[in-house]
């Protein structure tokens, strides 16, 4: 979005230039806090009888529309399980009506009957995403983390949209832990004869329930280098993710950097079922929050958050040069730390180096080493 030199001084896109911060692009919204599912890496706890109930259809609405007002480009529905919401369908053909250039459902896929994917299929509108959750190729994987039966669940549901043709807006994430790294071949072999459309994952972050449960465990080390040697040896598995792979530790080991500039706030904006409004997804810190949103609304909610974020930023922008892991690190031009909120989740601390940090090393020392 550009600035318009129309935009009067009490406008949130206002304010947002003159504090320097980026314009919001895409708004992850929580609908709602329950989930048929408590998967043991949850980072919000969904699924819990204390979690939060459903956002009114109204204030769903109000929101997106307030988003769209101000120049947002998409709207990520999550949840929760976002279908555990009884308009979600409703919910998710709103956003669409707004003309947004991208709408994302974040769902675990076991929900979903015949009659609301072909619903699906009648949007017929090229922006949808439908981003499923899937830890592996068999319930050896899945389902220790996300309970018993959810790997044929969700399986079930995949098959069940692929043969109504959706196949290429599904977009199968995976979170990267100890038990299934390993499985990142597989899982996209599986989506390529499945004729979906992507496959990205995420290493998991040490909060939440993830604090709680033994069952899960970042990769080790040498897991990511294995994987790093399957890639350069193996074309089949490079050709692959070449058509339909995101994978952090891939995408660093072919790319000329790491990381280009600070925290991009608030680029991403996360809203959570109680109306708490956070600068980015990945960034779950209460001080830098604003509340009450669903009372306020969203642009006046935006215009609150600009100081808090502002300063949010300056921390970014210094985090290389008071972090001790980065100060004589040959990769701190082009890391600077990585992401503050993931170093906020994982260890409490903005001003650490984030939890990817030995990964990152080891990755630019691999590449070295493959110059030589």
């Amino acid at each position: 979005m550009e600035f318009d030199q129309t935009m009067t001084s009490s406008e949130p896109s206002y304010q947002l230039n003159q504090a320097g911060l980026r314009f919001p692009e895409m708004l992850t919204f929580s609908i709602t806090g329950s989930c048929n599912l408590t998967c043991s890496h949850c980072w919000v706890r969904a699924g819990e009888g204390s979690s939060p109930g459903n956002v009114p259809l109204g204030t769903v609405r109000r929101i997106m529309a307030d988003f769209a007002a101000i120049g947002g480009e998409g709207i990520r529905i999550t949840g929760g399980e976002p279908l555990c919401h009884p308009h979600w369908l409703e919910i998710l053909q709103f956003s669409v009506s707004l003309c947004f250039k991208k709408v994302i459902l974040q769902t675990n896929a076991m929900l979903m009957n015949s009659e609301q994917i072909d619903s699906l299929h009648k949007l017929d509108f090229p922006g949808l995403t439908l981003q499923i959750s899937l830890d592996g190729v068999s319930p050896l994987t899945h389902d220790p983390v996300r309970g018993e039966g959810a790997f044929s669940g969700a399986l079930q549901g995949i098959e069940m949209l692929v043969q109504a043709g959706l196949g290429p807006r599904i977009a199968i994430f995976c979170t990267e832990m100890g038990h299934n790294l390993e499985e990142i071949p597989p899982l996209l072999d599986f989506a390529d004869r499945m004729g979906i459309g992507s496959v990205s994952t995420g290493a998991i972050v040490m909060c939440g329930r993830a604090t709680e449960s033994a069952l899960v465990a970042p990769p080790a080390l040498e897991q990511y280098l294995r994987l790093l040697e399957r890639y350069d040896e193996d074309a089949h598995f490079r050709d692959v993710y070449a058509r339909l792979g995101t994978v952090a530790a891939l995408e660093w080991y072919n790319g000329e950097s790491i990381r280009v500039e600070c925290c991009s706030f608030i680029e991403n904006p996360y809203l959570t079922p109680q109306g708490r409004l956070y600068p980015c997804l990945m960034c779950h810190a209460d001080e830098y929050s604003v509340v009450r949103v669903f009372e306020k609304g969203l642009l006046l909610a935006i215009a609150e958050g600009v100081p808090l974020w502002s300063s949010l930023q300056r921390l970014s922008h210094c985090r290389s040069d008071q972090v001790t892991e980065c100060r004589y690190c040959p990769l701190k031009a082009c890391c600077g730390g990585g992401c503050m909120g993931r170093a906020r989740g994982s260890f409490g601390d903005f001003m650490v180096a984030d939890d990817r940090c030995t990964l990152r090393k080891a990755i630019y020392q691999h590449k070295l080493s493959r110059l030589h």
